[in-house]
């Protein structure tokens, strides 16, 4: 692998032009790409630390890892950026590999951290999305007594979109993990009675 300074009009998006790779499945858009332009060009140095990753295609600098953050240097008009190319004999399968891999989140955030010792406004500024908790109203109360006789209140705490991010996922999963818990304690009541 080389680590080199490349023109930013050298590299290519990853659209399905290397045997063996689909395109790149990332997309972003709207608010989130803003931040992302706003990020590099905040801490431009960030892309020296986190690098676009390329995949020489017989001469042509395929982008296997950062497809986002070329979209948005190319915004800023950024002329060069450090890029690890990958040579020509790593298999496909290990592109794939990385595709993927470059983009996902192991890991979870410890809210009561970010709360105590974050600003939410820094925290935003930076990219990072943080849930919208919302405290049910007067009438929200009043619907989830209605529908307490049914025994849950299924209400997802976050609003409905098609496309969630990891952070949203692992609020919806924690969520629907406690009201299965609730739906637990309602089977064993009603088997107790």
């Amino acid at each position: 692998m080389k680590i080199e300074k490349v023109k930013v009009s050298e590299l290519r998006n990853n659209t399905g032009q290397i045997d063996g790779l689909p395109q790149n499945p990332r997309f972003i858009k709207d608010e989130r790409f803003r931040k992302l332009v706003q990020s590099i060009k905040d801490d431009p140095e960030f892309m020296e630390i986190r690098e676009i990753v390329a995949y020489d295609n017989r001469g042509q600098l395929v982008v296997v890892g950062g497809n986002m953050r070329l979209k948005a240097l190319q915004e800023l008009g950024i002329e060069e950026t450090i890029v690890k190319i990958l040579p020509q004999s790593m298999p496909a399968e290990k592109l794939r590999a990385f595709t993927i891999k470059d983009n996902v989140a192991f890991g979870s955030d410890d809210f009561d951290n970010l709360a105590d010792e974050w600003n939410d406004v820094e925290l935003q500024a930076f990219g990072m999305e943080i849930p919208n908790f919302e405290f049910p109203d007067e009438e929200e109360e009043e619907e989830k007594e209605e529908s307490a006789e049914f025994g849950l209140n299924l209400k997802l705490p976050i609003e409905y979109k098609k496309d969630f991010t990891s952070l949203e996922k692992d609020t919806i999963v924690s969520f629907l993990i406690s009201k299965l818990g609730e739906l637990k304690e309602i089977e064993k009541e009603n088997s107790d009675e």
